[in-house]
């Protein structure tokens, strides 16, 4: 029995679809091609399609080219290569820098906050709060989500299918002016650069992990070496996981709220699916790169103020009020309060706010008994992750 689960993990894992909690944060802001090159001024208005797409020309390669150099993914059994932008291969020297500064507040304008401000490790790098505060004081308009998992993503944020890549995503935090996150400025990004490359420790790691550039301190470099760590923070080693593999039983009401999740009563595998527990996935070699919005009820459909509208902030058609990505429910537990505002506090609470799910009490718990076997522990506390260096071994 075991053999079987083993070497069926990898067919459940890629085919098995997807309950429609809802999870991410900023409003529309700028788009990380004028960040690069840098006009934080520039606002993205960029109209958008949430139809599925056949393998679109994005600048993406073969997730293979994310095995060049000295970088490995270490993927368990049924879990594919992601893809990765040509312009930006994984390397070791990449990701640990980007984990430097994600932890670091001199990336932000005034120097108060960093990217780990509002994702946080013991947390799977959400932050625990409804909205998060950006570094003026400034309330954010969307919950921060959670970041495990990021390089299998095919759009980033709540509700806007314009960002497909990290890189391009990174311009919303970084630049946004509505709301203020990181607040870099074109009053105050000469003095951000400055910081890092007058720095004895940090321009090295520039040099290091981008060989024979002119200006290796650079916003582009900067939003790199990010983009790498992100897609480096990589959560498959749940109890599920492990059940999965053959390695481990689930209690009974694991094994009932499980069943529950794949079942026709919850349905959550309608849009929970696949091995992200999500249905925005994409890898490489996948044909096509599905981009579904949904509407779980959570509002009327005239009651989602601007500009937490969902998807109707880019089409402008009325049908696409209120919807947003559906998150990844790995590591769901922690990663409180819930749906794209922060305005769930529960889990029990999250399922009650999907119309058309009936559930009886023991029922619920049974099922977030199984959510909380989609906890990753070894993810919350892994130094390759924390801001202090993992330790190379001996």
């Amino acid at each position: 029995m075991n053999r079987w689960r083993a070497v069926a993990a990898a067919f459940f894992y890629l085919i098995i679809p997807g309950l429609c909690l809802a999870q991410d944060r900023s409003t529309p802001s700028q788009s990380v091609d004028s960040a690069l090159n840098v006009n934080p001024s520039q606002k993205q208005n960029a109209r958008a399609d949430s139809r599925p797409h056949s393998k679109p020309d994005n600048g993406f390669d073969a997730g293979r080219s994310a095995l060049s150099g000295d970088w490995n993914w270490s993927l368990p059994p049924g879990i594919p290569l992601p893809r990765i932008p040509a312009g930006n291969h994984m390397s070791a020297a990449k990701v640990d820098l980007g984990r430097r500064l994600f932890h670091d507040p001199r990336l932000s304008g005034n120097g108060t906050i960093s990217c780990a401000s509002c994702h946080l490790q013991d947390k799977a790098f959400s932050d625990g709060k409804s909205v998060s505060i950006g570094s003026t004081g400034e309330r954010t308009h969307r919950n921060s989500p959670a970041l495990a998992n990021l390089a299998w993503l095919a759009t980033y944020t709540w509700a806007n299918p314009t960002l497909v890549s990290l890189e391009r995503q990174m311009g919303v935090p970084l630049f946004s002016e509505d709301p203020v996150e990181m607040g870099i400025n074109d009053r105050n990004r000469d003095q951000v650069l400055a910081r890092f490359r007058g720095d004895p420790d940090m321009a090295p790691l520039f040099a290091k992990a981008f060989p024979g550039e002119s200006q290796a301190v650079s916003f582009d470099t900067i939003v790199k070496s990010i983009a790498a760590f992100e897609r480096s923070i990589v959560s498959f080693s749940s109890k599920y996981d492990r059940f999965r593999q053959g390695g481990i039983e689930l209690a009974n009401n694991e094994r009932r709220g499980m069943d529950l999740f794949f079942g026709n009563k919850a349905q959550c595998h309608t849009c929970h699916g696949g091995f992200l527990f999500a249905d925005q996935t994409v890898f490489d070699g996948a044909e096509t790169v599905p981009t579904p919005f949904h509407d779980i009820g959570l509002h009327a459909p005239d009651a989602h103020p601007f500009p937490n509208r969902g998807l109707f902030e880019f089409t402008g058609n009325q049908g696409d009020k209120g919807k947003f990505r559906t998150p990844s429910l790995r590591n769901v537990v922690l990663s409180a309060p819930y749906m794209h505002d922060g305005s769930v506090a529960t889990l029990p609470s999250a399922l009650d706010a999907h119309n058309g799910i009936k559930l009886s009490v023991a029922e619920k718990a049974d099922l977030v008994a199984f959510l909380t076997t989609l906890t990753d522990e070894p993810l919350l506390s892994s130094p390759d992750f924390s801001k202090s260096p993992p330790q190379s071994p001996l």
